[in-house]
């Protein structure tokens, strides 16, 4: 996908959320051992790869997942850490999205000029229940990032945040179900009590995907397309724009990025039913979408 980069791939489990790992199984369907951790070759440079007509294959504006199949701090990729904060570095006209489920790592990984933090750098938990909510967030609000998140996916359990907003520090919440092997259930009155917290305290709410199995009004729906739960969360209508989150990228000599300058999303056809909109930078223009089976 455009908007990932891998700089490493592999993992080790450390939570309930890892017990049926989305990476784990897709490398298991290729037989590999998504326990083997390496740092990828033709992926580590993604952010800094150009086209033939020498411009930057991630445009301007653009945000990049970091680490999907892996996690930035994880411990085995210290060794590379740095290169990748260097390109992060690089490329202060793109956001940079960073998911972990290990804040208690992050302090002394983060980089020596990071002072209060870097505004291309949208740092995230994962709190995918109570339990994990409870021990991550509070790290995450003591952490030096000028904009944080919370991801509770795969939502597995109860969670709810309220307490954790009254400050502001918190700038979006995302949430979607489980997948693949082994997925677990998502019910939809953990959805609406994670969004109550949100609309009560104008946190923006995306709700991605329902999960494989989704459990509405004590019916449980087997949905194995992630298409289709992307737009049967969108149907919900839960999603809640919230106050409005600005990251203030700038080029290379460090002055703000003109608005004509930064990539703009272009959703197509299939995009129109899509949860995943606020948070996407948009069609790729692929040409994939005709062959997707639902």
């Amino acid at each position: 996908m455009h908007d990932i980069w891998n700089p490493w791939h592999g993992c080790v489990k450390c939570s309930e959320g890892c017990e049926h790992c989305y990476m784990y199984y897709l490398d298991q369907v290729r037989g590999q051992d998504g326990s083997a951790i390496y740092r990828t070759r033709s992926g580590f440079d993604y952010p800094l790869q150009r086209d033939r007509r020498g411009n930057y294959k991630v445009k301007s504006g653009e945000t990049l997942r970091v680490c999907m199949t892996s996690d930035f701090f994880l411990a085995e990729a210290d060794p590379w850490r740095e290169d990748a904060w260097d390109i992060i570095r690089q490329r202060p006209d793109i956001c940079f999205f960073l998911l972990t489920k290990r804040p208690e790592r992050v302090l002394p990984c983060l980089p020596q000029d990071w002072g209060n933090g870097w505004e291309n750098v949208f740092f995230n938990v994962t709190c995918e229940n109570q339990r994990r909510a409870d021990e991550r967030i509070p790290l995450l609000l003591q952490l030096p990032f000028r904009h944080k998140g919370i991801m509770c996916a795969p939502f597995i359990g109860p969670v709810r945040i309220g307490q954790y907003l009254t400050d502001g520090q918190i700038e979006r919440v995302v949430c979607g179900g489980e997948n693949y092997d082994g997925c677990r259930p998502c019910r939809f009155e953990w959805v609406l009590g994670l969004r109550q917290d949100c609309v009560e305290h104008n946190t923006p709410f995306c709700f991605i995907e329902t999960g494989t199995l989704f459990i509405k009004d004590g019916k449980q729906y087997r949905m194995p397309s992630k298409r289709l739960q992307s737009r049967m969360a969108y149907r919900s209508g839960v999603n809640f724009p919230g106050k409005p989150t600005a990251v203030r990228l700038t080029d290379s000599w460090g002055l703000p990025l003109p608005e004509q300058e930064r990539h703009r999303p272009w959703f197509g056809p299939a995009c129109q039913e899509c949860a995943r909109q606020p948070i996407c930078n948009g069609c790729s223009r692929c040409g994939k979408c005709g062959l997707i089976v639902e």
